[in-house]
């Protein structure tokens, strides 16, 4: 990362000139972004493709497509700022790779656990309480309870040991955190998370069974928060306390996007290759938003940039990092989501229409991402607060929330269905 400067120059020439050099300069972080865009790509695929194959489940589990977002964007949120958390430490030499009790990295892992439990059970009651506000068909609040609860405890299981094993290869590959964390977390959230609501689905088949369950998880959501916020670990409490409002924020504002998706089902249904296009599109939003979000905060502590009320010209430049991918990423996102539904055997309205809604869509996307991804990190920075707490939560889940209304206001423009 380099030094601040005053300002972009204003010359359109000096301007390219000077965000060309700055990639030239980045390369290494440019390479490894592009690698963990293009994987988070591949694996958001997967996960369109098991979103594809759920057609049945979705319309015999009226609710559950609104919980979609919220539980693949509570993995993001969580563990991307934990991951972001890990990368800081590794910058300012806090993490050392050990688990021990007390260890900062232990005490990350506490915080992560109470509020999975937590988000999870706010996104179930979320999702009841705006299927009834909107008049959308919904299953009972206890069987989203179990799904949302079981499956996000499972799918957080996976991605705590993945951050945990990134960050020690981080740290002895001297790999840059920020620029692969965000993407890889947010990639294996999704690989994993729409299986683990699948399996979390067996468990309601029992109305009786589904109440008591989800009874008992709600209690222990209550019982895992409290625990947290009296955690003996300074640094567990404080994660806890800081995250929580925003967590509140994040899980509402995915459900409004799954509410989105859930009243617009019946188009996604008639047409499956875009059931496949939303996982990478929206992980890719996501994905773009963690990085720079965890640049900009990384940049906050070390001093290399100042929370002004303008961007000044390293902000800038970090967020032409930002256009480089986006690009890079939206475009592949629209040529994969067509070709793997073509092998799927799934209809899509063909190749040029589903690249031009995910470049449209993005670009919508990211007019939002920087303006979004910058201020929260001023902000938080200025009141004293921890960038990685809030930065990645925030911009995730608002950038979740834009996203699925960039892709559908994509797929009205462009005249599908």
């Amino acid at each position: 990362m380099s030094s601040p400067h005053a300002r972009l120059p204003l010359s359109p020439r000096r301007l390219f000139r000077e965000v060309f050099a700055y990639w030239a300069q980045e390369r290494r972080t440019v390479r490894q972004g592009l690698t963990a865009l293009a994987i988070s790509t591949c694996v958001g695929l997967a996960a369109g493709l098991v979103l594809g194959f759920m057609e049945e489940l979705l319309a015999a589990l009226p609710g559950l497509l609104m919980l979609i977002p919220a539980a693949i964007g509570m993995r993001g949120a969580i563990f991307g700022a934990l991951g972001a958390r890990l990368g800081t430490a590794i910058l300012t030499g806090q993490f050392d790779g050990s688990l021990a009790r007390d260890s900062f990295g232990r005490q990350n892992l506490a915080a992560a656990a109470a509020l999975t439990l937590y988000s999870s059970a706010l996104a179930a009651l979320a999702a009841r309480a705006v299927a009834a506000l909107f008049g959308l068909p919904s299953v009972s609040v206890w069987k989203l309870m179990v799904i949302s609860v079981v499956g996000g405890v499972l799918a957080s299981s996976v991605i705590a040991v993945m951050v945990v094993l990134l960050a020690r290869s981080a740290l002895s590959r001297n790999w840059d955190m920020d620029a692969v964390g965000a993407p890889l977390v947010t990639t294996t959230g999704d690989i994993v998370t729409l299986p683990a609501l699948i399996v979390a689905t067996l468990l309601i088949r029992n109305e009786t069974f589904a109440t008591g369950a989800g009874v008992v998880l709600l209690l222990a959501a209550a019982a895992a928060v409290a625990a947290g916020l009296r955690a003996g670990g300074d640094l567990t409490r404080r994660i806890c306390r800081q995250s929580l409002t925003v967590l509140s924020y994040a899980a509402l504002v995915d459900v409004l996007a799954g509410g989105v998706l859930e009243a617009q089902v019946e188009a996604f249904l008639t047409t499956p290759a875009l059931l496949v296009l939303i996982p990478p599109f929206i992980a890719n939003c996501g994905s773009l938003g963690g990085i720079l979000s965890a640049r900009l905060g990384s940049e906050l502590h070390l001093g290399l940039i100042t929370p002004r009320r303008l961007p000044e010209r390293q902000a800038n430049l970090e967020g032409s990092l930002a256009v480089l991918f986006s690009i890079a990423a939206f475009g592949g996102v629209g040529l994969s989501a067509h070709l793997v539904s073509v092998l799927a055997g799934f209809d899509s309205p063909g190749l040029a229409t589903m690249v031009g809604i995910a470049l449209l869509g993005g670009a919508l996307a990211f007019l939002l991402l920087f303006a979004v991804a910058y201020y929260v990190a001023v902000a938080t920075y200025r009141f004293g607060l921890d960038p990685d707490n809030y930065g990645i939560p925030v911009v995730t889940a608002t950038m979740d929330f834009f996203g699925v209304l960039c892709l559908v206001a994509a797929i009205l423009i462009f005249g599908v269905n």
